[in-house]
């Protein structure tokens, strides 16, 4: 058994989350890692200081900030910043879209693979595939710090998952993705090492059924499987 992931680089995770918006200054702590007793009012003071921004940004974006947390485009500080001199300053602003952005809900927006959108609320690009596995690394980390059973299964499928979505080769995807995560050569080991034996196993079903001569329902029967399962790895 490999040990926990580690968590991603602050660099990477910075980079991950807003895509060079500036809008986000320092990479989430480690959620086993208890805060210094002193930072506590710094963050009290951090969060009183955001809060109306938060509730601006949702009074006038409710499609990006409200049920649904969007990945935000590229440039998003800057243009908000343009847009409502009136109501953001930069430092202010800067600090509520890293709060923002950290938040579990916007994390798990983007490990879904969904869409970068802009202010009008249309989807503009695609979320980089090494930012949807920074992604899911992180909010592994966070659930896996309050669970007690072992989440690393899910999260190689989940990585599997993803690396399918994203339409690269493996030598494409492990590059893109060992370049913001240095650490996370056993978690891609692994999750690579699951894939490569289903794949095997949907080779072997393959060459079997076309050995057997049967349709599908009654080669599914002979080896108690699931007809819809037989018929997906045959169209895979």
């Amino acid at each position: 058994m490999t040990d926990t992931p580690s968590e991603a680089p602050a660099e990477a995770l910075t980079e991950a989350f807003t895509e060079n918006t500036e809008a986000l200054t320092e990479a989430p702590a480690p959620a086993t890692e208890p805060a210094p007793s002193g930072e506590q009012p710094k963050k009290a003071r951090r969060s009183q200081a955001v809060q109306p921004v938060l509730e601006k940004l949702f009074e006038l974006y409710p499609h990006l900030f409200g049920a649904e947390f969007l990945p935000l485009k590229l440039g998003v500080f800057q243009e908000l910043l343009a847009l409502h001199p009136e109501h953001f300053a930069r430092d202010t602003l800067k600090a509520a879209l890293g709060t923002h952005t950290r938040s579990t809900r916007y994390l798990q927006s983007v490990a879904a693979g969904k869409q970068r959108h802009d202010l009008q609320g249309a989807a503009v690009e695609p979320v980089s595939p090494e930012h949807v596995y920074l992604a899911l690394v992180e909010l592994f980390s966070r659930r896996q710090g309050r669970s007690s059973v072992d989440l690393r299964p899910e999260l190689r499928a989940q990585v599997v998952a993803a690396f399918e979505a994203s339409g690269l080769t493996r030598e494409a995807y492990l590059d893109r993705v060992q370049v913001v995560d240095t650490q996370g050569g056993a978690l891609l080991q692994d999750a690579f090492a699951e894939y490569d034996q289903a794949l095997a196993k949907q080779e072997a079903l393959r060459r079997a059924f076309a050995n057997s001569g049967q349709t599908i329902e009654a080669f599914a029967d002979m080896y108690g499987l699931d007809v819809r399962d037989v018929a997906a790895t045959l169209e895979r």
